[in-house]
């Protein structure tokens, strides 16, 4: 956006009383901030505006705010990204209260890629955990951007999953001003997904992380990809919540199943037994994407198998490499074979064996025999 420019939509998203959706009835009536501003006072409260609202947009008393906001926006290296821009993402601007204006640092262009989210408890179990870093890793290897809300937990681990994966891409939705690490431990990952994808809000410079924020947020966490994958989740989750707002917004719903006997398991169950697509990787997903988006995951984003396999062998550590080349696809292995054959001992590689099966690289087989998996 242009400095004049920005000025009159931040000064609109500045000023009190104006939340999304009102902003965007404004700018439907009147085609644009600078025509909002201009409007007299009597047309302005002709628009239904409560009488302090009307009178704060005719006086301008939030361009002085907006002056000093731009400011600071410019010494971040943010980007200011409002609703009439290419970048700004398409999908959003399907669902009933889009944001008017994101801020956004990072990879403007990849918000309007074709992406996936990753929602779930900020409590998960390890297999939850697991899960949730898999999928996230093997969505983005076939080139979909996997998006989340930052939070520690599910969120973080898909942001994690999507990061360590050749070529993957991620979006981070805050719940804070862009500038705000929520959680602080969160650090590392903020800055590797900067570096990977890009982080957006809707929130001014500063904010913090106020309850009411992360309703706010969760619409754009439903409404930006094709789809939600919700990992684990309590019954009265944000998870959930999200969940139904992407059904909403016409977007599929995917459930990670759950042990029955574990609470944070029952978004996820609760959702598969209203009829979301089961989900136990990446292939179930894809398989219920826009044939469109599909075609060209497969035809662009797919490479060849010893392309495949490099790709995977530089991911793994150590102990996974040496396992990873001692199997094929075709011939499945024994265990003991595998000791033998790679140096380590048997709690070794039974350890190694099932981190692989959770990262979806390998498969077991009946008679505890284990293969590479086809990709």
């Amino acid at each position: 956006m242009e400095p004049a420019s920005s000025l009159s939509w931040l000064a609109l998203t500045l000023t009190p009383g104006i939340a999304a959706r009102l902003s965007a009835r404004l700018l439907h009536q009147f085609g644009s901030p600078e025509a909002i501003f201009r409007a007299s006072l009597t047309h302005l409260e002709a628009c239904n505006l409560p009488a302090p609202v009307a009178q704060a947009i005719f006086r301008k008393e939030a361009f002085g705010r907006a002056e000093k906001e731009l400011a600071a926006v410019e010494k971040l290296g943010c980007r200011l990204l409002n609703w009439s821009e290419p970048e700004y993402p398409r999908t959003l601007l399907e669902i009933y209260d889009p944001p008017v204006m994101l801020y956004v640092r990072g990879d403007a262009q990849i918000l309007s890629r074709a992406a996936i989210g990753i929602v779930g408890t900020r409590r998960p179990t390890l297999y939850g955990a697991q899960m949730s870093e898999r999928i996230a890793r093997d969505l983005a290897v076939r080139g979909l951007v996997i998006v989340s809300g930052m939070a520690r937990g599910i969120d973080a681990l898909a942001h994690k999953g999507a990061v360590e994966a050749p070529g993957g891409l991620t979006v981070g939705v805050l719940g804070t001003g862009i500038d705000v690490v929520y959680p602080k431990e969160n650090r590392k990952l903020y800055e590797k997904v900067l570096e990977r994808g890009a982080l957006i809000s809707e929130f001014p410079l500063g904010a913090h992380p106020a309850p009411e924020h992360f309703p706010v947020r969760n619409r754009i966490v439903a409404g930006m990809p094709l789809g939600i994958v919700v990992v684990e989740g309590a019954q009265y989750s944000g998870s959930l919540i999200t969940s139904r707002l992407a059904m909403e917004f016409g977007r599929e719903v995917f459930g990670v199943p759950g042990n029955v006997t574990q609470a944070v398991s029952f978004a996820p169950n609760q959702l598969i037994k209203q009829g979301a697509k089961l989900v136990t990787g990446a292939d179930d997903v894809i398989e219920e994407l826009p044939t469109p988006v599909r075609a060209a995951l497969t035809g662009a984003m797919q490479p060849e198998a010893g392309q495949q396999n490099l790709l995977i062998a530089a991911a793994l550590g150590e102990k996974e490499r040496k396992i990873y080349e001692l199997l094929s696809v075709d011939e499945p292995r024994q265990i003991d074979d595998i000791v033998e054959r790679s140096g380590l001992n048997s709690s070794e590689v039974l350890a190694t064996l099932f981190d692989m099966e959770m990262k979806g690289i390998i498969r077991q087989q009946p008679g505890k025999q284990f293969s590479k998996a086809f990709f």
